[in-house]
């Protein structure tokens, strides 16, 4: 579920001027998991412009208090959070630590990274949701590490009924800054793409897996 409406709607603006999502159902993407898809997002590179990581920074940190009170720890799920896990975490006053796709194969074998102690609360930072698989494997480990996981917070979400199941079953509650479908009603509005091209990314986000595979 989005923070509320006018911050996924600016969110979303911002994602699409600085070209962290890109839209071209025309020359479909194709992902690692080798889905074909009409829409790539890349909200590492926010990172590079001051203003708007400093927007997602605030709007992350006002709505993680308003939603699950103040946190022991800021997580991040590596890679693509430990940049904006960190500046929340700083702007919030807490440690932080990151949380590794699986444990190291050399020294102490660590998958979370930092100092976290059990029993603390922690609210987890993503920067982007897809089925949410990798995200809740984040999860667990910090669970393993003997720490309560408050929430989730992620930039963005494709919206995947498959994601909604997931974190759902896991008994994890997730808020994202934006989501699919703001994205698309403002990239019609502002001219990023026509409605064909609205109609064919809402294909899309209904059967991703199977949608440009050809029969």
């Amino acid at each position: 579920m989005i923070f509320n409406k006018e911050t996924a709607e600016k969110t979303a603006e911002l994602l699409l001027q600085i070209n962290a999502i890109k839209l071209n159902p025309k020359n479909p993407f194709t992902w690692a998991s080798g889905w074909k898809s009409p829409i790539y997002c890349d909200n590492r590179l926010t990172l590079s412009f001051p203003a708007i990581r400093n927007y997602i920074r605030e709007e992350f940190s006002k709505n993680i208090e308003k939603q699950f009170g103040k946190p022991d720890v800021i997580a991040g799920v590596a890679t693509g959070a430990i940049g904006i896990g960190m500046l929340v975490a700083e702007y919030m006053g807490l440690p932080f630590v990151y949380v590794r796709p699986e444990p190291k194969k050399h020294g102490r074998q660590n998958q979370v990274e930092g100092f976290l102690q059990k029993g603390q609360n922690v609210v987890i930072v993503e920067d982007l949701i897809s089925t949410g698989n990798s995200s809740l494997m984040a999860v667990q480990a910090i669970k393993e590490a003997g720490a309560n996981v408050k929430g989730m917070v992620a930039i963005f979400t494709y919206g995947f009924e498959q994601a909604r199941e997931n974190f759902e079953q896991a008994h994890v509650e997730l808020y994202t800054l934006s989501n699919y479908q703001h994205l698309l009603n403002l990239a019609v509005a502002k001219n990023y793409i026509t409605e064909a091209e609205q109609t064919t990314l809402q294909e899309w986000s209904s059967a991703p897996e199977t949608w440009g595979v050809e029969v």
